[in-house]
């Protein structure tokens, strides 16, 4: 029972995480005309000092930095490589297309999760995260018709290798289950410098306006500063499968709340794609539905 409740708990921080991806577009577009790699790295920036505060009120030591190269390069690809081969496909092909493609992550999650011990790929989790991913297909198809032109073929590979580097780094992050999550705060250090030097080698500084700055402290707080460690806390000990399907979640609160504030026009789609990601989410926990039950 203490496993069960431990799982429960885990899963209900990792799912936290999504929340706060949801707030991501909505937090960006009051960022202004900041370049993608400076905005990155002022984010991690920020999610690097939370991490320090983090890694003291913890009473951890230096000595939990040492670990095996491997997990180095697992944390510092997932964070800094998803994100500049996202900002490169999104130069390279069509927004929509790019962010469906991009959004396969949940599913590749729910694949490979079956790979590590003690998991098991069952009928109903494939078909949840199935729903999921067309509740996604739907509401992009509100923003504009979705058609994949050849000759976009690079941004696509780009936006595809996007959803596999994440979905690697979410696995292998449960296989690496030992690994303190205070060691994040560190990944973020390093991807914060990395998207500093390709800011100077790609980009023009923006000095963000006061409004701006508001934005980016949310921003490195939030969907890019908390939502790693709790999105690493539920893979290492939630249910991956369930969250990998409750990832599609996100896109969806993301267009909700852009509505909201008024920065996107409401569309029947957004119904549609409410139902069919709430449907793929009941689907794929009723594996915990049944042990509840019991």
């Amino acid at each position: 029972m203490h496993d069960l409740n431990s799982n429960r708990k885990s899963t209900f921080i990792g799912f936290s995480a999504i929340l706060f991806w949801g707030m991501l577009a909505l937090f960006t577009s009051f960022s202004g005309e900041i370049p993608p790699f400076q905005l990155t790295a002022m984010t991690f920036f920020l999610a690097f000092l939370a991490g320090t505060v983090y890694f003291i009120r913890s009473g951890a030591d230096f000595r939990c930095l040492k670990q095996p190269l491997s997990v180095w390069l697992n944390g510092i690809f997932g964070l800094f490589g998803y994100h500049a081969l996202y900002f490169m496909a999104m130069k390279s092909a069509p927004s929509i297309e790019v962010s469906l493609i991009a959004y396969l992550w949940p599913v590749l999650i729910v694949l490979f999760s079956s790979f590590l011990p003690g998991e098991r790929l069952r009928w109903f989790h494939l078909l949840g995260v199935v729903l999921g991913f067309c509740g996604v297909f739907v509401l992009l198809q509100s923003n504009g018709s979705i058609q994949l032109n050849p000759a976009y073929i690079m941004g696509y590979a780009l936006a595809l290798a996007c959803a596999i580097i994440w979905s690697v780094y979410s696995v292998v992050s449960r296989k690496n289950k030992d690994i303190p999550t205070v060691l994040i705060g560190a990944f973020c250090g390093v991807t914060a410098v990395l998207s500093l030097i390709c800011h100077v080698l790609f980009e023009t500084t923006v000095v963000p306006k006061p409004t701006e700055w508001l934005a980016v402290f949310a921003l490195g707080i939030g969907p890019v500063g908390l939502a790693f460690f709790a999105w690493d806390e539920g893979m290492k000990r939630g249910n991956i499968k369930l969250l990998g399907t409750l990832a599609y979640i996100a896109p969806l609160l993301s267009s909700a709340l852009l509505i909201l504030f008024h920065r996107a026009m409401f569309h029947m789609n957004l119904v549609v794609a409410c139902l069919l990601i709430a449907g793929g989410s009941l689907v794929a926990s009723l594996d915990r539905l049944r042990k509840t039950k019991q």
